[in-house]
């Protein structure tokens, strides 16, 4: 049993990688993410040290942990603003999911997550909007959405005979009937 390397040839390079010892193992481990590496899942991460100023447009999924001023485009994909992230700019995207600071206008075509650790400065235009316990948020809210086509179904003509109230789906409606 102790005698293991004696009995094993150079040629088993499976055999050298598990009497590595432990630590030297751990060196190899998986490095964290780097900025701006494409992920095998078509997300884009921007890091904390990152800063830019402009104009930021794609067509991937995206994770910004640092700091962006001026204008978001990501129309068909997602947006999460992490932890760490300052945005300082209008946002266009399909879904938003805020964990850091937002400061300015979120339009998204499906949804806005607001985080408990997230904040948000500006108004927000999405169908769905998720606000967690703790989140905070300054500003208004329209989930009309651009392509509603419902229209407002014009009220149900119903006779009303005299002296006796409509039938409604509401609560029951009360009538004043003056006695003769």
């Amino acid at each position: 049993m102790w005698n293991r390397r004696e009995t094993e040839t150079a040629s088993t390079p499976q055999t050298a990688k598990r009497e590595m010892p432990a630590s030297r193992a751990r060196e190899f481990s998986a490095a964290p993410a780097r900025t701006g590496i494409i992920h095998d899942e078509g997300i884009v991460n921007i890091g904390q040290s990152i800063r830019i100023r402009g104009e930021l447009t794609g067509n991937e999924d995206l994770t910004i942990e640092g700091k962006i001023e001026g204008k978001i485009e990501l129309k068909e994909h997602n947006l999460t603003i992490g932890p760490n992230g300052h945005i300082e700019a209008e946002v266009h995207a399909k879904t938003v999911v805020v964990e850091g600071e937002v400061m300015g206008n979120i339009t998204a075509r499906e949804k806005v997550e607001l985080a408990e650790t997230g904040r948000v400065k500006g108004d927000i235009v999405s169908p769905r909007i998720v606000i967690a316990d703790g989140a905070r948020f300054k500003g208004s809210v329209d989930m009309s959405g651009k392509s509603e086509t419902v229209k407002p179904s014009p009220p149900k003509e119903a006779k009303e005979a005299k002296g006796v109230p409509l039938i409604t789906d509401g609560p029951p409606a009360t009538t004043a009937r003056t006695v003769r």
